[in-house]
C-alpha cells in the first residue's frame, strides 16, 4: 500500500527478452479458443461433415484439455515448469501440423485432442514462467500476460478467417509455424527452472474440489462456459458468413474480451467487489444469451449480440478465476486446475450438444438452453455467497514478531482490539519505513497502539494465479517492521492480508481491515511512482479512501 513491489515502477514492456517469448508463445496459444470459428462452416461443407460433428473440434480440444488439467500440476512439479511448457509447444506444434494435414473431419477431432493435452500443459505453467523471467517489474510481468492473452483472442478469429479463405487447412499450419518460433525461443532464452520442494500428487485437484468454495465456483464456472462455449461454437453457423466476414465478427468480440479482461474486470471488481460484480455479469450474460436465442435468424441482431457478449466474457473471464483463488484453501496453481478441470468440461460438451439439439429440434433450442445454463450457474453462485462474501472481505493471518513491546506499554484493548488504534499500511519499499516511523510518532503521543498491515498481493490471469510474493516473504517484512516498533516500546500487531488481486483489491482489503479492528488513523505512503504504476498506486489510494472510515495521512518523502 505504501508503494509497490520492488521493480513494479518499471514499464511493464521493460522486460527480459525471456519474457517476450513466453508472451509471443501466449499470444499463438489464446489464438486457439477463436481460430477455428470463421472455418467451421467451410470444414463442414468441404469434408461433408454436419455442423454437430464440426463442433466436436471444440468438444475433443476441451474435454481433453480438462482432463489433461488434473495432470499439469503432477507433471510439472517433477520435471519444471520450463520443460513442462516446452513438452506443451511442442505438441501443440506437431498436432496443429497434423490437424492442418487430416482429410477427415474425425481426423481433426483427434488431432484436436492431442492439441488440448499440449494446451494443458502451456496454460498451467506460462504465467509462472513470465513470472519468475521477470526482472523489470512483476506488475508489469502480469500486464504484459494480460495483454498477450487479449492480442491473442483478438487477432485469432481474424487470422483465422484471413488464412480461411485460402483453405480450412491454413489455420491449422499457421498455428504451427508460430509456435514452432515460439518454441525455439522459449528454448534458447527462458532460463531452466528449479523444480518445486515438493511434489504434488495426482490426486490433488480431485481433492481440492472437496472444498466447498471452491467446486462452487467451478460448478459456476460450469454453467457460465456452457453458455460461452454455445455462443462461440455454434453461432458461426446462423451467421452463414465467408471465413474472412466471420473472422472480423469474432475479432470484434475477442477485442471485447480484451479490453473488459484487462480493464473491465480490475475497475468493476474494485468498486463492487467480486461477488456483486459476478452477479451482475452472468444476469447481464444470460440475457444476451436468451437474446439471441430469440433473435437466432435474425443475422445483424445475432452479429451484434456475439459481438456484445465478448463483453461480459472478458469481465467473466478475471473476475471469476479471482473469485476461484479468493475462496480456496488450496494452493493456487491445485486450484487453478480443479476449477479449469470443471468448467472446461462444460465448455467442450456444450458445443457438440448445440449441434445435436438442433438436428432433433430446432436451432433456437440450443441457446435457450444456454442461458438457463447461466441462470442456473447464478443459483449455484449464491449457494456459496457467504463464503465468497467472507474470503473476500478480509483474509488476514496475524505475524509474530521476534520481539515484543514491553507489557507495561501493551494497549487497553476492546473486543479484542486496541480503542483508537493506528493502522500503517505497508510494503517493502523503502517509503514503508517512514510509514512505520511517523505510525510510531502518532502512537506514542496518544499512547495508542499500531496495526501492521502488508496485503501480499496476488496475480490472476486468464487460466492461472500466482502470488506475486511468497506468504514468508510477506510475513518477513511485517515481522521487521513490528520490531522496528518493539524496539520504540510501541506496542503493535502485525497481519498479512492474503491474495489482493491487485493494487485497487489491496486497498480495499486494507479499508476493510481498518475498519474491523476500529483504527482511527491509517498511515500510508505516497505513490512515487510514474505511468502505469503510478495509475496502479492511485487506484489502492482512491478504494482506500472510498472505503475506510479512519482518516487517512499520507507519508510523502518529497
Amino acid at each position: 500500500m505504501s508503494g509497490a513491489h520492488p521493480g513494479s515502477a518499471a514499464s511493464p514492456f521493460k522486460q527480459p527478452k525471456a519474457v517476450f517469448a513466453v508472451a509471443f508463445a501466449c499470444v499463438v496459444s489464446f489464438m486457439g479458443i477463436g481460430l477455428v470459428d470463421p472455418i467451421l462452416p467451410a470444414i463442414s461443407n468441404q469434408l461433408h461433415a454436419s455442423p454437430s460433428e464440426v463442433t466436436l473440434l471444440f468438444t475433443s480440444y476441451l474435454v481433453v484439455t480438462a482432463v489433461a488439467m488434473l495432470i499439469t500440476n503432477w507433471v510439472s512439479s517433477r520435471i519444471g515448469a520450463k520443460r513442462t511448457l516446452i513438452s506443451g509447444l511442442v505438441l501443440i506444434v506437431v498436432f496443429a501440423g497434423l490437424a492442418g494435414a487430416a482429410h477427415s473431419v474425425g481426423d481433426i477431432i483427434g488431432f484436436r485432442a492431442g492439441w488440448g493435452v499440449g494446451n494443458a500443459l502451456f496454460i498451467a505453467t506460462s504465467l509462472a514462467v513470465i513470472v519468475a523471467s521477470a526482472s523489470g517489474g512483476f506488475a508489469g510481468a502480469i500486464v504484459l500476460y494480460e495483454t498477450a492473452l487479449g492480442l491473442g483472442i483478438a487477432v485469432g478469429p481474424l487470422l483465422g478467417g484471413t488464412l480461411g479463405e485460402i483453405s480450412w487447412r491454413g489455420p491449422f499450419y499457421g498455428v504451427s509455424v508460430l509456435m514452432a518460433i515460439a518454441l525455439i525461443a522459449t528454448v534458447v532464452l527462458v532460463e531452466p527452472t528449479p523444480r518445486p520442494a515438493q511434489t504434488t500428487s495426482l490426486s490433488a485437484p480431485v481433492r481440492a474440489l472437496r472444498h466447498r468454495g471452491l467446486l462452487t465456483m467451478a460448478l459456476t464456472a460450469l454453467c457460465y462456459n456452457w453458455g460461452f462455449f454455445t455462443v462461440l461454437g455454434y453461432a458461426p453457423f446462423p451467421m452463414a458468413l465467408s471465413p474472412i466476414r466471420l473472422g472480423l465478427v469474432f475479432c470484434g468480440w475477442g477485442i471485447c474480451v480484451a479490453l473488459f479482461a484487462v480493464f473491465g474486470a480490475p475497475w468493476l471488481q474494485d468498486r463492487f467487489g467480486i461477488a456483486r460484480t459476478m452477479y451482475a455479469n452472468l444476469f447481464a450474460f444470460a440475457l444476451i444469451v436468451l437474446g439471441i436465442a430469440i433473435w437466432t435468424l435474425d443475422k445483424p441482431v445475432l452479429i451484434v449480440l456475439t459481438i456484445a457478449s465478448g463483453i461480459v466474457c472478458g469481465v467473466n473471464n478475471t473476475v471469476t478465476t479471482q473469485a476461484v483463488m479468493t475462496v480456496s484453501a488450496v494452493e493456487r496453481p491445485v486450484a487453478s486446475a480443479a476449477y479449469s478441470f470443471v468448467r472446461f468440461i462444460g465448455g467442450g460438451l456444450a458445443p457438440y450438444a448445440a449441434g445435436r439439439l438442433v438436428v432433433d429440434l430446432n436451432i433456437h433450442v440450443p441457446f435457450f438452453i444456454a442461458a438457463g445454463a447461466i441462470a442456473v450457474g447464478i443459483g449455484i453462485l449464491a449457494t456459496g455467497h457467504r463464503l465468497l462474501g467472507e474470503a473476500e472481505r478480509v483474509q488476514a493471518e496475524a505475524v509474530l514478531a521476534t520481539a515484543t513491546a514491553p507489557p507495561e506499554r501493551a494497549p487497553a484493548l476492546a473486543n479484542g482490539h486496541a480503542a483508537g488504534a493506528i493502522l500503517a499500511a505497508i510494503d517493502n519499499s523503502p517509503i514503508a519505513a517512514l510509514v512505520t516511523e511517523t505510525a510510531a510518532r502518532l502512537a506514542a503521543d496518544g499512547g495508542r497502539a499500531v496495526y501492521v498491515v502488508h496485503a501480499q498481493e496476488g496475480a490472476t490471469a486468464g487460466d492461472g494465479g500466482t502470488d506475486a510474493e511468497a506468504l514468508e516473504t510477506a510475513r518477513a517484512v511485517v515481522r521487521d517492521h513490528l520490531n522496528r516498533l518493539a524496539a520504540s516500546s510501541i506496542p503493535a500487531e502485525g497481519h498479512v492480508l492474503l491474495h489482493a488481486a491487485g493494487h485497487g483489491t489491496a486497498g480495499r482489503l486494507v479499508a476493510d481491515y481498518a475498519n474491523e479492528v476500529g483504527a482511527t488513523t491509517i498511515v500510508v505512503g505516497a505513490g512515487t511512482h510514474h505511468g502505469l504504476a503510478a495509475l496502479m498506486d492511485e487506484s489502492a489510494s482512491a478504494e482506500l479512501r472510498r472505503h475506510v472510515k479512519g482518516k487517512v495521512l499520507v507519508v510523502d518523502p518529497g
